[in-house]
């Protein structure tokens, strides 16, 4: 499978991103220009079936392929690189390092723990079904979007989701991953909790969760009880932000991933 790759370069160490579902690495631009100006080696890329990396056609998608690309993109880095994982990004992640304990040396956690809220997921997932037929314009998707996440006090210009959308040759423009990620991966997503409550038991590495205080899918009881299975992670609150942390409050998650890192730099010296 054929992964399309961004990455910036730096001295002080790797930093892999791995995006949300339905995103792409571009989710992480501001963030990765900033972290790698602090020093950092950043890298990131589209999961498969998103963005420019490769779509399956008629072959289905599974969870465990995708942890292997996490693990390949890993290895191109160097030696245990920090993970930035935003939901499914992050849950790859906990499975990555569940099954490697070398792949990464740290984890940031956005908005994502071993066992989420349903009724969250389903809000997600309904937006994502809700438009199957694309959009006439970028308004029109900027309308969508602005509907969906009324909270923010900025809306992004239509011109800018150009990168977010392609024209299958109909003259309509649709989201930039394959539909049939919502049929292969997401009707048996609840299956994959006991595995990934497994994993975060053995990970050794510093952990950090960067929670959205608005957020429907992470809640009090459920990063609870990640920080009892996860003793040794810290956790912030990004009180204004959502399930979309990056992309509500970037400045505050950005400082947040920036002093989570040099703490790591401190206590190797």
């Amino acid at each position: 499978m054929e992964l399309a790759l961004g990455s910036l370069p730096g001295t002080r160490g790797g930093v892999v991103f791995a995006h949300g579902f339905g995103q792409t690495h571009l989710a992480w631009a501001t963030s990765m220009q900033r972290i790698a100006a602090a020093g950092f080696a950043c890298v990131g890329f589209d999961a498969r079936g998103h963005g420019d990396s490769g779509w399956r056609g008629e072959q289905p998608y599974h969870f465990e392929p995708m942890v292997e690309d996490l693990l390949a993109v890993a290895a191109t880095v160097g030696p245990r690189p920090v993970l930035v994982g935003a939901s499914m990004g992050g849950l790859l992640g906990i499975a990555a390092q569940g099954r490697d304990e070398n792949a990464f040396g740290a984890m940031v956690l956005v908005d994502v723990t071993p066992r989420w809220e349903t009724r969250g997921v389903e809000r997600i997932l309904g937006f994502m079904r809700a438009h199957p037929h694309g959009f006439a314009s970028l308004q029109e998707a900027s309308d969508a979007i602005a509907a969906y996440l009324p909270h923010r006090r900025e809306r992004k210009p239509p011109e800018r989701l150009r990168s977010l959308l392609v024209d299958h040759g109909d003259g309509r423009l649709r989201w930039h991953w394959d539909p049939r990620l919502l049929d292969d991966l997401t009707p048996d997503i609840d299956s994959h909790q006991p595995m990934l409550l497994d994993a975060v038991r053995r990970i050794r590495v510093p952990l950090l969760l960067v929670s959205g205080g608005e957020s429907d899918i992470v809640s009090q009881t459920t990063i609870a009880e990640f920080l009892h299975l996860a003793p040794q992670a810290r956790h912030v609150v990004v009180p204004q932000a959502s399930h979309m942390v990056a992309g509500d409050d970037n400045d505050a998650f950005t400082r947040h991933v920036l002093e989570f890192l040099q703490s790591l730099a401190s206590e190797e010296h």
